[in-house]
Order: structure tokens, then C-alpha cells, then sequence
């Protein structure tokens, strides 16, 4: 016997991978979240890999997980796969002590978040082309005129 089986969450078209116990508070995981929200998969690892941001390590391994959450369990395309959903939420809060003068002490708190992804299957749309702008000083290039150009003229 046994519990029966709970029907998937999210569409036939999306995959997610949740991170647990990550030791970043989640203000500041939110931020590199934020950096990833709705872009292309191949973008967003593009933008993690060269990320300041020490976090941006542990929110690309959950990114590549969830990347392999939908080629392996939900047969998927990777190339059309997109950043639907990044959310973070809080976790664990450790609690220690830190010692200061005249014999106080001061609390510190560690906390931990938890980072949940979600990527959905969407296809590029064919992209017109557009026509191109005609006229005087189309996208900017102008030519200044020369010094002594303005000098004869002005003579």
C-alpha cells in the first residue's frame, strides 16, 4: 500500500529544481535571482558564470539542475528553455554569540534561504525584418563637420 501519487504542479511544458539550506540571506539571493528572471537558460548561465556576486555559484548549480530536470524527466529541449519563475524564500537561522566589551555580548545571525526555479519550454519566435530607418542622422551617424570646413564657410 501507499500514499497516492501527487499530480504535477506545473505545466507538461516546465521543470523546476529547489535549493535548500543555501548560507546567503535571501535579500541577497533575491538579487541574483532577480538578474535571471526571464531570460533565455544559455543567457542567464552566461550571466552567473561572470557574476560578482559569491552567491551566483550556488544559484547556478540549482539552474543547471532545473535545466536537467527537463531534458531527463520531462523530455524537454534545452535550446528553447527559458527562466519563467526565480523566488526565494527563507530558511534555517543560526543564532551565535559575539563577544564584546566591558562583558556584554552581541547576537549574530546566519541565515540561510532556500531558491526555487522554474523553466519553461518556449520556442524563439521568427523575427521579422525590420526595415531600416532612411533619412539625415539615422541611428545616430552624423559626421561633424571639420574645423576649417566652418571657417571658409563662415569667410
Amino acid at each position: 500500500m501507499g500514499k497516492p501519487k501527487k499530480e504535477r504542479s506545473l505545466a507538461d511544458t516546465e521543470a523546476q529544481a529547489v535549493g535548500r539550506m543555501i548560507r546567503s540571506s535571501q535579500y541577497k539571493l533575491n538579487l541574483v535571482a532577480e538578474m535571471i528572471r526571464g531570460k533565455r537558460v544559455e543567457q542567464a548561465i552566461a550571466d552567473l558564470t561572470f557574476s560578482p556576486k559569491r552567491i551566483s555559484v550556488e544559484v547556478l548549480k540549482i539552474l543547471k539542475s532545473a535545466v536537467a530536470n527537463a531534458e531527463n524527466n520531462h523530455n524537454l529541449d534545452v535550446d528553447e528553455l527559458v527562466v519563467a519563475q526565480a523566488w526565494t524564500g527563507k530558511d534555517l537561522v543560526l543564532k551565535r554569540f559575539h563577544a564584546r566589551g566591558r562583558g556584554r555580548g552581541a547576537r549574530v545571525l546566519k541565515p540561510f534561504s532556500e531558491l526555487t526555479i522554474i523553466v519553461r519550454e518556449q520556442p524563439k519566435a521568427k523575427e521579422e525584418k525590420k526595415p531600416k530607418p532612411k533619412g539625415k542622422g539615422a541611428k545616430g551617424k552624423t559626421r561633424a563637420r571639420k574645423p576649417e570646413a566652418a571657417k571658409k564657410e563662415a569667410a
